[in-house]
């Protein structure tokens, strides 16, 4: 075997294991955007089921129009995980997520300000959706360098 055949075989091997690499990472990508965006948009989902509801809460949370905003922000998280579930549009997608969260996260879940029997509750939900955000803008890191 000559020297150049071997240096093919050796770049052949070397293509063969980029692309089982760029396939395992494309599966563990989608595997993430969807661990991310489906429970994202199942809450969406259920905010649409029961907006009224929503826009009741929000307005008890002291949410100035309630009845505009809260619409608009439902609106921003189901655009947010479809786009990310999918992979359309993602950097508005996660922008859009990472807004979602900024704006709702400190206004609904204000766990210093809750009673003694909601505190843990709001806490937990204050630190999951900060979580989230972090996922959110790192998929926005990834959309932009895409």
């Amino acid at each position: 075997m000559s020297e150049e055949a071997i240096t093919i075989d050796i770049e052949d091997e070397q293509a063969s294991e980029a692309a089982a690499e760029e396939s395992s990472d494309g599966l563990l990508f989608l595997l993430a955007r969807l661990l991310f965006a489906i429970p994202l948009g199942f809450t969406a989902f259920n905010h649409w089921k029961d907006m009224e509801g929503t826009i009741g809460y929000a307005e008890a949370m002291g949410v100035p129009n309630a009845d505009k905003l809260v619409p608009f922000s439902v609106g921003m998280l189901s655009f947010g995980s479809i786009g990310i579930a999918l992979w359309r549009l993602p950097t508005l997608a996660a922008g859009a997520v990472a807004t979602f969260l900024v704006g709702v996260t400190p206004q609904m879940h204000r766990f210093w300000e809750a009673d003694e029997d909601q505190k843990q509750s709001e806490r937990t939900h204050f630190v999951k959706n900060a979580a989230m955000l972090g996922g959110a803008l790192a998929f926005l890191i990834k959309a932009r360098q895409d």
